[in-house]
């Protein structure tokens, strides 16, 4: 398994100055920003996407550092009920897989994105709540005449594209879970193996759920396709008095029910080694991929302590065969 960083975390870095020290930290893989939200700061796509040679200047780049390219990621809201945004993050989308066949980047990473509640709508609607009934009849609008619609016609690009689409599962968008992420996967049809998870925990504890049971159930469902290390503190005397259901700024940590955190300053560096055992068992033996969102910390300090827990949790790949690895 390697350990890997988000490059937009140095947004204001050039590319060489990003992947310069990105190597000198002993980093083995990015993932690199291919527009929608995560924007473009590295990588021209349209030139990439029309010279062959200034593909293999950037696979140049990345080998002489000895870094591969885990991931382009694209996140963004394609299904937006405002068509300009929903065209640009589809085109984003449409690029960032055609980019990734074209270097051999296995997967684009990206959200699956949320509708509004019909089709004279102006903002997104992500619907958590089974009554009153409207909500769900909003959620069946939206999964019958959207979601499944859209998601059904990606995959079939995905798969003449030969790449793979990594949800993260995020809320405010459709899929947040286990359970939205695979009734997805199930529901686009022939091609929904073309669609998993770019499993992210930091997501998922405030929303109650226990990453780990998370990671086997999609593990066994082949739906592992690539993995972020950011943590997630709740705090217990906020989370006491209001729950985790928090919409006060990322930048009022004091007041937040929980926040992000580089990884082992949510959880403990024994959690992040069962964490990493228990993705080896399931048979995902890919990438780590840093992603820093922790407001207490620098980026280069919050960079250097998640690697340093990392480093620590990370099985060596000279470990050997697993007798339980799957066929």
């Amino acid at each position: 398994m390697r350990i890997g960083l988000f490059l937009a975390l140095f947004g204001d870095k050039s590319l060489d100055e990003a992947l310069d020290t990105a190597a000198g930290l002993g980093l083995q893989a990015v993932e690199i920003g291919a527009g929608a939200y995560p924007g473009k700061q590295h990588i021209d796509i349209p030139q990439l996407l029309s010279s062959k040679s200034d593909r293999e200047a950037l696979l140049k780049k990345l080998d002489k550092r000895g870094l591969v390219l885990s991931a382009l990621s694209v996140h963004g809201n394609p299904i937006h009920p405002v068509k300009a945004i929903a065209e640009d993050h589809h085109n984003a989308f449409r690029d960032g897989v055609k980019l990734a066949s074209l270097l051999g980047v296995p997967v684009v990473n990206g959200f699956s994105g949320c509708p509004g509640d019909s089709p004279r709508s102006k903002n997104p609607n992500w619907v958590t709540c089974a009554w009153p009934d409207e909500f769900r009849d909003i959620l069946e609008w939206q999964w019958k005449r959207r979601v499944i619609p859209y998601w059904r016609e990606q995959a079939a690009y995905l798969k003449e594209h030969n790449v793979k689409f990594a949800i993260e599962m995020h809320p405010g968008f459709v899929c947040y879970s286990n359970d939205t992420l695979l009734k997805l996967r199930n529901g686009v049809g022939k091609n929904g193996d073309m669609i998993g998870a770019n499993f992210d925990p930091s997501h998922l504890w405030w929303q109650g759920i226990d990453p780990i049971a998370a990671v086997r159930e999609l593990g066994e469902e082949g739906a592992l396709f690539h993995c972020h290390a950011k943590d997630t503190r709740i705090d217990p005397y906020n989370s006491g008095r209001n729950g985790n259901l928090d919409t006060k700024s990322y930048g009022d940590i004091l007041e937040r029910s929980w926040v992000f955190r580089s990884v082992g300053y949510g959880h403990g560096i024994e959690w992040w080694k069962d964490f990493v055992s228990n993705l080896r068992m399931v048979g995902y033996d890919y990438v780590l991929s840093i992603e820093h969102e922790d407001g207490l910390m620098s980026s280069m300090e919050g960079l250097t302590k998640a690697l340093d827990v990392l480093k620590q949790s990370v099985i060596s790949e000279s470990a050997g065969p697993m007798f339980w690895a799957k066929e």
